[in-house]
């Protein structure tokens, strides 16, 4: 039986969170995660440039790696990215939403934050996800770069540090009734625990990393397989990462065998803002 070939996108490393609930539900396809840390953080970055940038990546692997379908990991990506990339691509195009509905619904006391990156936050499909399905319930917001870095640190090895997290994450320290969190950053559920940690009124944090497992399955079982050959689990990246040694050391416990940098023109332009 031939294998799909699934490609995982992010800025960072964020998007292990949702490949880890993809590998549970299908452990035989092959998968490649991509992480443009050339463009990181994609919160900081400006919707054209997000877009150019994931378009150009993802035709990159597909003209070495026929793939079957990609998935946009990445919550600030996925609110600009998904239309441009459906029409150049033939494949499914699975991306990452805040999981707003099931928070709303399981909230006790309807009080619900939403933690993601300063660029959704903003985002007006945001503001359309919070008037349709939570309406009913306060929701508070929080855009912080700092959680990634964080959550990336921890991926590589090294220790998370609590004190720049609990500051973070202060605005909502005295909120003794708020009971949920949407975890709307791909990031965040790698540092779930700390978060709790830091948050202890909090019950329910809601990541949306099985769900879009669950519909990745569904689209794979529709389709016909376009690479026939073996390959292995790979991890691509678009500029020299420190510590490779270290990081592919990480990776390989996520089932990843080694880094490829990307050579793309762009990346040797200045980035815009």
């Amino acid at each position: 039986m031939n294998k799909s070939t699934v490609l995982f996108f992010d800025s960072g490393m964020g998007g292990l969170s949702v490949y880890r609930e993809a590998k549970k539900l299908m452990p035989d396809n092959h998968y490649l995660y991509c992480f443009d840390n050339a463009g990181f953080p994609y919160s900081e970055k400006s919707e054209e440039t997000i877009i150019q940038r994931t378009l150009d990546i993802c035709k990159k692997i597909n003209q070495n790696y026929p793939l079957d379908a990609i998935v946009i990991a990445c919550n600030t990506a996925s609110t600009v990215v998904l239309p441009p990339l459906r029409e150049q691509f033939s494949i499914p195009i699975v991306g990452t939403v805040p999981a707003i509905k099931p928070a709303a619904e399981i909230s006790q006391t309807k009080h619900i934050g939403l933690l993601a990156t300063k660029g959704t936050v903003k985002r007006p499909y945001v503001n359309e996800l919070i008037h349709q399905f939570a309406s009913h319930c306060i929701v508070e917001r929080l855009g912080s770069t700092k959680l990634v870095e964080i959550a990336e640190h921890k991926i590589q090895g090294k220790s998370v540090d609590l004190i720049a997290l609990k500051n973070e994450l202060s605005p909502w320290a005295s909120i003794e009734n708020l009971d949920t969190i949407c975890l709307g950053c791909t990031h965040f559920p790698l540092i779930k625990d700390e978060i709790q940690i830091c948050l202890p009124q909090v019950k329910n944090f809601m990541d949306p990393g099985f769900a879009i497992a669950k519909r990745l399955q569904f689209l794979l079982n529709k389709l016909e397989v376009r690479s026939k050959s073996e390959v292995k689990n790979q991890v691509f990246c678009t500029q020299d990462v420190e510590n490779k040694h270290q990081l592919e050391q990480a990776l390989a416990l996520w089932g990843f065998d080694g880094i490829t940098v990307l050579k793309l023109f762009f990346l040797f332009m200045r980035l815009p803002l």
